[in-house]
């Protein structure tokens, strides 16, 4: 009992000894309040809002596709997720990645002509132009033709990507000519708020590297697809492309089968019977670039000067050549010198070989000549019924491919 009492009494000192302790060294002792949490998207709602919701991200990794497409697909294990596409399409629209916060990739491919331009050549920084007309973009990832640009110049979409951003007159990362190179841009990025954040909710950490922005600027591209024309619908109806389509008029399924069927010609290259032979080139169903072509003939520069350009032997899919009210979606070829399908027709109805172009592709010069395909009106109107029906509308409106600015 008097060892309890003393027990007692000491906890009863020691507790007046440390009430007195704090009254005079001023202290209160207070409750630890609970931490205040820091939102890891502070930076991304700030500057996009509702557009990019990292917890709801928009489909790109599962779009549906045409069965007749089959398993055509040129990712080579660039597999879309919906977060790298995500970082691809701000990438895509961010007018940083320029040396002087002007151009960005969507400057120069538009979603509402195709991801293309209505110019000759895009503008670029300092006065800058293009050298050549900025490529629809529709469908790159069902090209069977795995190399980019219109010279091919680059062996994948991926390293496709940033070469532009290092282009002295398109986005000005050279590292030429007093501008800084593309290790400059990778700093500027690290120091922007919503990059480390997109970066470290992708990656998990907030390293801007080249291969992580080729790799994501490759699959916003590659997930910009066209399936929903008047086209698609016919072909979903019928075994093949050779059937007529019971959706197409008269005109637009006599079109499809000049378009399909080649060509008939006499020694001298003139045609005299068959189709026109389009497909050789631009196999149907995707309508993109048989992958060994040459030079279509079109030899010219951006601007026209000295020399001759026979190094272009790719070009975009055929789809949505046109937008939803049948008007081309730009001047045509890399040139752009060719303002309607007419023009276009025009000019594969008669190849002239010009001195110095030993590229020419071999079928558009049977037997050694020029072709003559000998069009008349009603086969020229015919054709571009039918180009007309490549054409699509979701790719001109769909929110996850426009810009989030």
């Amino acid at each position: 009992m008097q060892l309890k009492k003393i027990t007692l009494i000491s906890i009863l000192l020691l507790a007046v000894f440390a009430f007195q302790f704090c009254s005079k060294s001023g202290t209160t002792v207070t409750p630890t309040p609970n931490p205040i949490p820091v939102d890891p998207y502070a930076a991304i709602k700030a500057t996009f809002g509702t557009k990019i919701d990292p917890a709801n991200l928009a489909n790109y990794a599962n779009q549906p596709r045409p069965g007749y497409i089959g398993g055509k697909d040129n990712t080579a294990g660039n597999n879309i997720t919906n977060a790298k596409a995500t970082l691809g399409r701000v990438l895509f629209y961010d007018k940083n990645l320029s040396i002087d916060n002007t151009i960005s990739c969507g400057s120069c491919h538009k979603q509402q002509f195709a991801f293309s331009d209505t110019a000759i050549a895009s503008k670029g920084v300092a006065g800058g132009l293009t050298a050549r007309h900025s490529m629809r973009l529709v469908n790159s990832r069902y090209a069977v033709e795995t190399k980019f640009f219109w010279d091919e110049r680059a062996a994948t979409l991926e390293i496709q990507t940033t070469k532009p951003i290092q282009d002295h007159a398109e986005m000005g990362f050279s590292g030429t000519g007093g501008r800084p190179g593309l290790a400059n841009l990778l700093t500027k990025l690290q120091g922007i708020g919503y990059y480390n954040e997109l970066f470290k909710f992708v990656y998990g950490d907030i390293n801007v590297t080249e291969a992580r922005m080729q790799e994501c600027l490759a699959q916003f591209v590659r997930s910009i697809q066209s399936f929903d024309s008047k086209y698609d619908a016919g072909r979903a109806l019928v075994p093949n492309d050779g059937a007529p389509f019971p959706n197409f008029t008269p005109q637009e399924n006599n079109g499809k089968q000049l378009f399909l069927a080649p060509p008939v010609f006499d020694a001298t290259g003139s045609r005299t019977g068959g189709g026109v032979g389009c497909n050789g080139c631009h196999n149907a169903p995707e309508f993109d670039i048989d992958p060994n072509t040459g030079n279509n003939g079109i030899i010219g520069k951006i601007p026209p000067g000295v020399g001759i350009d026979i190094l272009v032997t790719r070009a975009p899919s055929l789809r949505d050549v046109t937008n939803t009210a049948g008007i081309e979606n730009g001047p045509l070829m890399h040139t752009g010198n060719l303002a309607t399908l007419q023009n276009a027709i025009g000019h594969y109805g008669t190849i002239n070989i010009a001195p110095g172009n030993t590229n020419l592709d071999p079928r558009l010069r049977p037997n050694g000549q020029g072709q003559r395909l000998n069009f008349n009106s009603t086969e020229i109107n015919a054709l571009i019924a039918f180009l007309k029906t490549l054409s699509g509308t979701n790719v001109y409106t769909d929110a996850k491919w426009s810009n989030p600015f």
